[in-house]
């Protein structure tokens, strides 16, 4: 029995150590190279790009602000003065106060990572933007539009989550984000997850279309799998559903224009379910589909997205 709690406890060590040191690492090789505001004493990582109308830009689960900067936010400095975030806990923006550490297993709501992401947005003197959301960050633009409705010109979903899913999430979601998962399991991940499982996830992402030549790289993946990042990321996720639905009996007060782009291959956030549904909730809806197009569009075919966020500033009188 005492050598087993030894070899435990000498397991626990080693991975912590080697989590440590593989976080290190990703710090190292992947620094903020933007700007880092407070607010409520909560760093946020931003980076403002272009001139023109103002367009907030908000990335998915498991990634950063970088998710934009490959190839796609060149397409519109010259139009639009961007504003990329990290959202909380993923990237360099940190979590809300109450929801960091080891044992925790409450994560922040679409509605807390919009408020964040807005005090942000008005401390660089943002003024009513188009707010594009990609995969998760649609659930947190749809917030942010609910939230201040007033202030926002437009909303443009990218295979966006929008609406409640049937059926539960992976496994890993439910480990991760619960509160022994979160503490016992996260920490393997970190030390030990392989490339290989890096490269398959990335694949299923983009499938069937292929991942641009060094996105790994460029997203910079080792702050993903930080520990709190993951931890961060599976509990968001894992949450995620009764937010969704207490917001959607809300969806019909937007009435900003909204442009959603969704790909009909698109397996990680189904078209059918959730951006074909969400046109019948609002009132100024449009819809593009693509046909053979899967999750991540602004990267497969960026100059449709483009197309989409210009006919959103045309349909709000910004261009």
């Amino acid at each position: 029995m005492l050598y087993s709690l030894i070899l435990v406890l000498g397991v626990m060590a080693v991975t912590q150590w080697r989590a440590g040191v593989r976080e290190a690492q990703a710090v190292r090789d992947n620094p903020p190279a933007n700007e880092i505001i407070e607010v409520d004493g909560v760093p946020v990582h931003y980076k403002v790009m272009g001139s023109g109308p103002d367009l907030v830009l908000i990335h998915g689960a498991s990634g950063n602000l970088n998710d934009f900067t490959l190839g796609f936010t060149d397409r519109l400095t010259d139009r639009y003065r961007l504003i990329l975030f990290d959202r909380p806990g993923l990237g360099w923006t940190g979590r809300l106060p109450g929801y960091g550490g080891a044992w925790n297993n409450t994560e922040e709501t679409p509605l807390e990572q919009a408020g964040l992401l807005q005090k942000a947005a008005d401390q660089i003197g943002v003024k009513n933007p188009i707010v594009l959301g990609h995969s998760f960050g649609g659930i947190v633009a749809l917030a942010w539009g609910l939230s201040r409705p007033e202030d926002t010109a437009a909303l443009v979903l990218v295979s966006a989550v929008a609406e409640p899913w049937p059926g539960e999430l992976g496994w890993t979601y439910t480990v991760n984000g619960s509160t022994l998962g979160g503490a016992l399991f996260v920490p393997l991940i970190t030390a030990f997850v392989p490339q290989s499982y890096v490269s398959s996830s990335i694949e299923s992402i983009f499938a069937p279309q292929e991942a641009p030549e060094g996105y790994a790289d460029h997203i910079g993946v080792g702050l993903t799998l930080r520990r709190e990042s993951t931890r961060a990321n599976a509990q968001q996720v894992n949450a995620l559903r009764p937010h969704v639905v207490e917001m959607r009996k809300s969806y019909g007060t937007l009435e900003m224009p909204i442009e959603a782009i969704h790909g009909d291959a698109d397996t990680i956030v189904p078209l059918e379910i959730h951006a074909e549904v969400l046109m019948g909730d609002v009132p100024n809806g449009n819809l593009t589909v693509l046909p053979g197009e899967g999750h991540m569009p602004q990267h497969t075919s960026p100059e449709k997205v483009v197309t989409a966020i210009d006919r959103a500033a045309a349909r709000a009188g910004l261009r």
